[in-house]
């Protein structure tokens, strides 16, 4: 039997977890597991939640990728440009082609600022090194005001993540003797203030409890940098001092450019197989899908071990019925020094 070539695109939670559960089910005379990454450094997004409030820098939350995979996992790093689905190969922008018999994607989400006009001007997010480390400074230079934090469209990464930042900031304002000199205004865009109906039941009174305001069925369509006001599709419009919103989230260029996303660039995943839905030898796995869960590194985990599974069962000739049951889990920070 010829080795199979399964490639891997992206290094992140779930493209590594997967590459090495590949290695410890199929041997080399099996599968040759090759992972392509960009940049060969793995980075845990969550630590960028404590960037802004002095936490450990940017680089903390930063590793080396080769140190995270296995010995048998080849590593190649450099941008993958183009997915060639019928061909069975991928791309780089060298020139060079890998070829593959099976392809998971897990190029997680890309943000898009500028679909939200006024974005770049008049906002601040935690969701990238880089912008983290700007909303430092301007934390730092925060004397008092309206705050107002939300997130700027669905999906995104790390559902939890804007309630956790309004936590510790309110936390963080108080440690600072600024609490009473500032109106904090959380905004959702539903008719609660977390997806989850039971989350949305245990933070609404601590957001209460905490003097924290809530804005329900607010999508932000547009930001005035200049009058420093966000407005909602909804038609209301807040004015700001300091505006943290998530900005949306898209799916990976090369996805896209590949003709294998829908229109914002999610893979088109089934949703108990993660096979793409007409290509069945490429997985979807992680943010990269279009699946309803949350976009997290957990989700990621328990996709990855479902996809691992299914590829070796089918290579070794003993097919395996494992599905993904829709699981995910989240941590929650809820601020002076408690989380749930």
């Amino acid at each position: 039997m010829a080795v199979k070539q399964i490639v891997v695109l992206g290094g992140g939670v779930g493209g590594t977890l997967v590459a090495n559960l590949l290695t410890g089910q199929l041997t080399r005379k099996q599968a040759q597991i090759t992972l392509i990454d960009r940049t060969g450094k793995h980075v845990y997004q969550p630590g960028w939640l404590y960037v802004p409030f002095g936490g450990a820098p940017p680089e903390r939350w930063e590793r080396n990728e080769r140190s995270l995979l296995r010995r048998s996992v080849d590593l190649v790093i450099g941008d993958a440009v183009r997915i060639e689905p019928n061909e069975r190969y991928v791309e780089m922008a060298d020139g060079a082609q890998l070829p593959f018999d099976y392809l998971i994607i897990s190029t997680g989400a890309r943000l898009d600022p500028d679909a939200v006009p006024g974005y770049r001007e008049g906002a601040h997010h935690f969701y990238s090194a880089e912008a983290a480390l700007r909303l430092h400074a301007a934390l730092r230079e925060f004397t008092g005001g309206k705050v107002v934090i939300g997130v700027a469209d669905i999906p995104y990464k790390c559902p939890p993540a804007p309630l956790e930042f309004t936590f510790l900031l309110e936390d963080e304002l108080r440690k600072r003797g600024l609490r009473e000199k500032t109106e904090i205004t959380y905004l959702s865009p539903i008719g609660r203030v977390f997806t989850i109906e039971s989350v949305a039941t245990f933070v609404t009174p601590m957001l209460e409890e905490r003097g924290i305001n809530y804005e329900l069925f607010f999508n932000p369509e547009s930001i005035d940098p200049v009058e420093r006001t966000v407005s909602s599709l909804e038609g209301t419009t807040l004015p700001y001092d300091l505006l943290v919103l998530v900005p949306p989230h898209r799916g990976a260029k090369i996805v896209m450019d590949s003709g294998l996303g829908d229109g914002q660039g999610w893979l088109p995943t089934d949703r108990e197989t993660l096979q793409h839905k007409q290509f069945p030898y490429i997985y979807g796995l992680g943010d990269a899908t279009d699946l309803p869960v949350s976009k997290s590194g957990a989700a990621a985990h328990f996709e990855a071990k479902v996809i691992a599974h299914r590829i070796a069962g089918e290579i070794k000739g003993k097919p395996s019925d494992e599905r993904y049951q829709g699981q995910v889990m989240c941590f929650l920070e809820t601020g002076r020094g408690q989380a749930t």
